[in-house]
């Protein structure tokens, strides 16, 4: 199977909003569709944590994207229309260039010694590659989850750059919840004693400490009203609790076990810490004198869709209605819509027939590339 990742080189050096600076640092993306003559209709889609820019598949890569029923031809982000990208975000273990990438001047890994990452500096990096694109205006910034912050920053930091924006299940500021949580997923990492400092390599790999970490995630990623209806109390028929009386008794923790095996030595363990940190350190109210209403006052686009599900315990749906609230006193014509979907923050990679509707209607609304 051919990647079809393209890879975009960042200015070097490339200044850290906290401070520090990337050498010959890279963004892995992917694209879709055709760009306009006027480059009018591109559409930018921002993932979560710890999806690839393999959004949907396409000539080059077949295997199905983590977003396929909501991007392609005829799709609710219709290729045959817009030209899409997907970035995987700047410190990520996915092509992009993150703590696990080998620093050019050590000609070691970065580990923890990669500079201090924000979603400012995600979005920074973003907005070089559109530059080296030629797109002047998106069409279209699509952010999921973390994505969707760093989405919020990409418009703060570069007004007029964006005319429509869709929301879907994230927030102006992560809330003590979202932050405790990650706070436990980072603990976790760091306790392992194969972390070792952030020094570790396949035959040390922090597993045990991944593992918890990525169980604490996914319950929080869907809802106990889910949990409730797909595992009940089923219990295990097995004979493991002869050898080990507290091993797994629950289908629900069998589930979590594999989940968990499955994601642990796909992802880096350091870029995991970094972009949780990262997420918890956002907060719009930067921008706004203290005031997260203020800061989202500050965006300047002309429409918006903005997406949140009531089960969702991550992100809130208040925190969805505060960025359609916000968004709409800046002068945007805003959609809001509170889906009653059952599977919670992850909702939007489940529920894909509700949300593609919403999205699908949203961008029909919009002016036709070439028109507007």
């Amino acid at each position: 199977m051919t990647d079809a990742r393209r890879y975009h080189r960042l200015p070097s050096p490339f200044p850290m909003k906290r401070g520090g600076a990337l050498q010959e640092a890279t963004l892995a993306y992917e694209t879709w569709g055709a760009l306009s003559p006027e480059a009018d209709n591109a559409i930018l889609v921002l993932p979560g944590l710890s999806p690839s820019a393999h959004a949907a598949s396409g000539d080059i890569d077949p295997s199905a994207g983590w977003w396929e029923e909501i991007i392609g031809p005829g799709k609710p982000i219709d290729t045959q229309r817009w030209y899409v990208i997907c970035v995987n975000s700047l410190g990520s273990c996915k092509g992009s260039t993150g703590p696990a990438s080998v620093d050019p001047v050590s000609a070691k890994p970065y580990g923890i010694r990669f500079p201090d990452l924000t979603l400012e500096d995600a979005a920074k990096a973003n907005q070089h590659l559109l530059d080296a694109l030629a797109i002047k205006r998106l069409a279209c910034l699509v952010g999921c989850s973390m994505g969707g912050m760093t989405a919020l920053a990409q418009m703060l930091l570069h007004p007029g750059r964006t005319r429509a924006h869709i929301s879907i299940s994230t927030a102006p500021q992560a809330q003590p919840f979202a932050i405790a949580i990650r706070s436990l997923q980072r603990e976790a990492i760091r306790l392992d004693p194969n972390w070792n400092g952030g020094d570790y390599d396949d035959a040390h790999y922090p597993e045990a400490g991944m593992r918890i970490a990525r169980k604490l995630g996914v319950i929080t990623y869907r809802s106990a009203l889910e949990w409730s209806g797909r595992f009940s109390r089923i219990r295990l028929d097995s004979d493991a609790r002869q050898e080990d009386p507290f091993a797994a008794e629950f289908a629900v923790e069998s589930y979590l076990e594999a989940h968990a095996r499955r994601f642990v030595r796909s992802y880096d363990p350091n870029s995991y810490l970094y972009l949780s940190r990262a997420s918890d350190w956002f907060d719009v109210a930067e921008y706004g004198n203290g005031s997260v209403a203020e800061g989202l006052r500050r965006i300047c686009i002309e429409d918006a869709l903005v997406i949140g599900v009531d089960t969702d315990i991550l992100f809130p749906i208040e925190q969805q209605q505060a960025i359609a609230d916000g968004l709409r006193e800046a002068g945007a014509r805003v959609r809001f819509e509170a889906l009653d979907s059952p599977q919670g923050h992850d909702a939007f990679l489940v529920d894909t027939q509700r949300f593609g509707a919403a999205i699908r209607a949203f961008l029909d609304s919009l002016p036709k590339p070439g028109t507007a």
